[in-house]
Parts: C-alpha cells; sequence; structure tokens
C-alpha cells in the first residue's frame, strides 16, 4: 500500500523547468561526441541552475534576485541551444520545440517576477 504525502503546490515555473530537463537532457546525450561535452555539457549544467534558481525562489523572502537570475541564465541556455543548431547537432524540429519549451520557462519566470511574488 503506497503512502500519499501532501505536497505543498510547487510553482508552474518550477513544475515547467523539470519537464525542460526531462526532454532537453536525453537530446543532449545525442550529440555528436565533440559538442556533448563542451555545448551539451554547459546546457545541461545551466538548466540544472535554472531549476536550483527557482526551487530557491519559492522558499525565498526575496524571490526577484533568484527569478533575475533563472531568466539570465535562462537567456544563455537559448544561445547555447541555438549553437547546437547552428553546428547541425540537432534536428530543426528538435531545436524548435526545445526553443517553444524555453520560451514558456522564460514567460513562467518574468510572469512570477511582474506578480512581485
Amino acid at each position: 500500500m503506497a503512502i500519499k504525502t501532501e505536497r505543498p503546490s510547487v510553482p508552474k515555473a518550477v513544475q515547467d523547468c523539470r519537464e525542460l530537463l526531462l526532454w532537453m537532457i536525453p537530446h543532449l546525450d545525442k550529440l555528436p561526441k565533440n559538442r556533448r561535452y563542451t555545448l551539451g555539457e554547459k546546457l545541461e549544467n545551466r538548466l540544472l541552475t535554472i531549476l536550483e534558481s527557482l526551487v530557491t525562489a519559492a522558499y525565498a523572502p526575496n524571490k526577484r534576485t533568484f527569478l533575475f537570475q533563472a531568466n539570465r541564465d535562462l537567456e544563455v541556455c537559448r544561445h547555447l541551444w541555438r549553437l547546437c543548431y547552428d553546428f547541425k547537432a540537432v534536428p530543426s524540429k528538435s531545436y524548435e520545440h526545445g526553443g517553444r519549451l524555453m520560451f514558456e520557462l522564460g514567460k513562467q519566470v518574468g510572469g512570477w517576477m511582474k506578480a512581485g511574488r
């Protein structure tokens, strides 16, 4: 019998970042070897840093600092993802989908910042 525990509500941005990581990491694993340990590793580490910033923001009294950091790191991720595409390391459909996921995450982070919560 499984024990069901109540979890506090997780902000949508945290959920979206987790979904982005779940989708992105297998794609980064498929990058050519010469890109996997440069662009792929940087992108994965930066996305994990974003997740950390968002989780920290969820518990911090001053969320703005952590949300600003997450937003800045997300912009770096967009550029790294574009480089993966420019080097033809990811197919165009994957590039477009990853870009949409990052755009949606950016909207969540921006909305959270504007709400000032």
